[in-house]
């Protein structure tokens, strides 16, 4: 009914007659309007100008007093009021002075929030699927009021679950190398001043929010050490910002802190959290109870919210403090972060689904090399695991070539890590009931001199002990064939397994070498009194070819640690272990002797049928069999004089010895043109 306000007096009078007799209703019909104007209009007008709502609070306007009423020139009938409660006040002013201002209350619609900086703030704007998830009933930093700002979070079931592809180590697409020069000039940077003018300085290199994020995190892991003497002393602690500053040093709440405070400055929103961590002091399967100890920060970037830990990012603790820059806690995924950084608040995990405080006590610890060394997941996942039947038995995912040692109560010995194309596997065998701590460590397999790095922690409770397992403590990892073999360039290496039972004390190894490849082997046992010179000689290795075999007879029952050491002639420094195996014999009657002993003219293209054993009865006629390709004469030699060796058709030299001439068997070659013999072979006769 506005329309009326545009006619003249006139015609609103000849309005009036012509519809006298319609008044009583048109009447009604017009306060009926005004009514309904007054009620819909501020509502309409919230929401026709809430985009505008802040921009008109800090634009001048100017304001035309008359008389008690007071209105705008410009055309805006809605101005922003002290605010009451969670509504928001609108004064509706009228285009004339002679009624009387409105005031309604209504609750808070869509509205823009001005970003810290004064710009658009991605975060804030209303696009349900780019909010932040932050948990209901938090107070986000500078927005007290949580009503006010519930606009910009998601519904609950938009909470995001950042799903893990099991290969990125952050919660967000990230080049590290476009950070180089930005995290080596904020590392230089070394202003103590204020808080803000060590962010003002970090800023200059620093634009997006992404990056002012990376700036403060570097500078703060390279400058900030953690207060050792502090931590065990409560006294001594000092929080805020300014005297973290200004120390150099704190715990984990100053680090969280300062953090905050600094990218409040630099107009990021940043959250403070505090939870339970499995840092200092834990041992696997502890129960958490009390008040939290330990703080880091989430940050907003991009639409969604990110963990990061600046007091594990800057280094560890030992006696002291030892500054070691830790990429791993930056923009760490949440389903990595929960493995040990378990939050007050269970929606600060930013997970789908969330874990209880008991399910995050009995996972398994994983260190931040676990995943940064390519590692995924252990199974089982648990802080403690039972052994069944004496064994434990551990299996690691793996999405790249990696290699792995363990420890049992801090000693290399009663596992067996058997490599596997992704990941391995460990079987650990305690040899006392009770609880024991197993620790694994890891490295790439390209970086054979680097040191391994700590991967996981967990503990074992062992009820009882298998017997019949002991393993050889100089066992070497790992057993049995693997890819990491044949990168050394042993190839289809059988048995396939990493166990050889043998009843009867013998047994065999054969595998395709690669070209240009020297390789030996060695035996060892925890309860053999036989020195390792004389254990060599009970494996017997022969070559054909490409194709190279050992046979192994063990000199007693028992577990025995085989390994095989190999490089290539053209390759630097010694040899390596290429493969083991481990050799277990219950036969308690197994007695075998050694090999013959060989000298440096034994070749590896010959080869040895008869006799095997190194020690020859006395008084016997012993037979002997040999094929020596190259030679044009062979000889067995007991006593004084040598007995030549006939060359079968078969291509063997073959004939017969009789032991009772002396206390040795040599074999000797002679080869064309040369008038020497040379000794390949020695073999001991039995004394009486």
């Amino acid at each position: 009914m506005a329309f009326r306000d545009d006619l003249s007096t006139t015609q609103q009078f000849l309005l009036s007659l012509l519809c006298f007799p319609l008044r009583p209703f048109y009447l009604c019909c017009l306060c009926l309007t005004d009514s309904k104007e007054s009620k819909i209009k501020p509502h309409n007008l919230a929401q026709a100008e809430a985009a505008k709502v802040q921009a008109t609070v800090n634009q001048p306007q100017t304001t035309v007093v008359t008389g008690e009423t007071r209105f705008y020139e410009q055309p805006s009938a809605v101005a922003s009021e002290p605010d009451h409660g969670n509504r928001v006040t609108v004064e509706i002013h009228p285009r004339t002075t002679s009624q009387i201002g409105k005031t309604h209350f209504f609750n808070r619609g869509t509205q823009v929030f001005p970003d810290l900086r004064g710009q658009d703030n991605e975060g804030f704007q209303d696009d349900r699927d780019q909010q932040p998830s932050l948990p209901q009933g938090q107070d986000l930093p500078g927005f007290p009021d949580y009503e006010e700002k519930r606009r910009s979070l998601p519904d609950e079931q938009d909470l995001h679950a950042y799903p893990w592809d099991r290969s990125n180590l952050k919660s967000m697409p990230i080049d590290l190398q476009q950070f180089k020069n930005l995290d080596a000039y904020a590392a230089k940077v070394n202003t103590r001043s204020n808080v803000e003018d060590l962010v003002s300085v970090l800023l200059q290199e620093a634009h997006s929010d992404l990056e002012k994020v990376r700036a403060i995190w570097i500078w703060i892991s390279h400058h900030i050490e953690y207060d050792v003497e502090a931590y065990h002393d409560e006294s001594k602690i000092f929080c805020k910002p300014a005297e973290v500053l200004q120390s150099g040093k704190s715990v984990c709440a100053g680090y969280s802190n300062l953090f905050e405070k600094m990218c409040s400055i630099a107009g990021i929103q940043c959250k403070n959290l505090s939870g339970h961590a499995k840092g200092r002091g834990y041992k696997p399967g502890k129960v958490f109870r009390g008040d939290s100890n330990h703080a880091w920060n989430a940050v907003f970037l991009h639409g969604r919210w990110h963990l990061l830990d600046s007091t594990w990012g800057s280094g560890y603790t030992m006696d002291k403090f030892i500054f070691r820059y830790n990429e791993f806690y930056f923009l760490t995924h949440p389903a990595l972060f929960i493995a040990e950084h378990f939050p007050e608040d269970y929606k600060w995990q930013l997970l789908k689904p969330t874990l209880t405080l008991p399910q995050f006590e009995r996972h398994i610890q994983y260190r931040s090399c676990f995943f940064a060394r390519g590692l995924v997941a252990a199974t089982p996942a648990t802080a403690v695991i039972q052994t069944e039947n004496g064994k434990a038995t551990i299996v690691i995912e793996s999405c790249r070539p990696t290699l792995f040692m363990s420890a049992l109560n801090k000693l290399n010995e009663n596992c067996l890590i058997m490599l596997q194309r992704n990941g391995m596997k460990l079987e650990v065998y305690p040899q006392q009931t009770g609880t024991h701590c197993l620790q694994i460590f890891a490295k790439h397999f390209q970086d054979m001199k680097g040191s391994y790095n700590f991967a996981l922690e967990c503990s074992l409770e062992c009820s009882s002990v298998d017997k019949s397992i002991s393993l050889p403590k100089d066992l070497i990892y790992p057993v049995g064939p693997n890819w990491f073999t044949e990168q050394v360039g042993i190839l289809k290496a059988s048995p396939p397994g990493p166990v050889i039972h043998t009843d009867d004390g013998r047994c065999a190894i054969t595998f395709t070498q690669s070209e240009d490849l020297d390789f030996f082997a060695t035996l060892m046992s925890n309860n053999s009194r036989i020195p390792e010179d004389i254990r060599r000689r009970h494996i017997w290795k022969t070559r054909q070819g490409n194709q190279a075999a050992l046979k192994i007879h063990l000199p007693h029952a028992g577990h025995f640690a085989l390994s095989i050491w190999a490089k290539k002639t053209s390759d630097p420094g010694g040899c390596q272990c290429a493969l083991s195996y481990l050799l277990s014999c219950p036969n308690k009657s197994v007695a075998w002797p050694v090999f013959p002993q060989t000298f440096t003219n034994w070749e590896d293209d010959y080869e040895l049928v008869a006799p095997l054993a190194g020690v020859l009865p006395a008084n016997s006629q012993v037979q002997f069999k040999l094929k020596l390709p190259g030679i044009c004469q062979a000889y067995v030699k007991c006593g004084e004089k040598p007995l030549p060796l006939t060359l079968s058709e078969t291509g063997f030299w073959e004939g017969a010895c009789n032991t009772s001439s002396g206390e040795t068997v040599s074999v000797q070659i002679s080869k064309e043109g040369e008038n020497v013999r040379r000794y390949i072979l020695e073999y001991k006769v039995k004394t009486r």
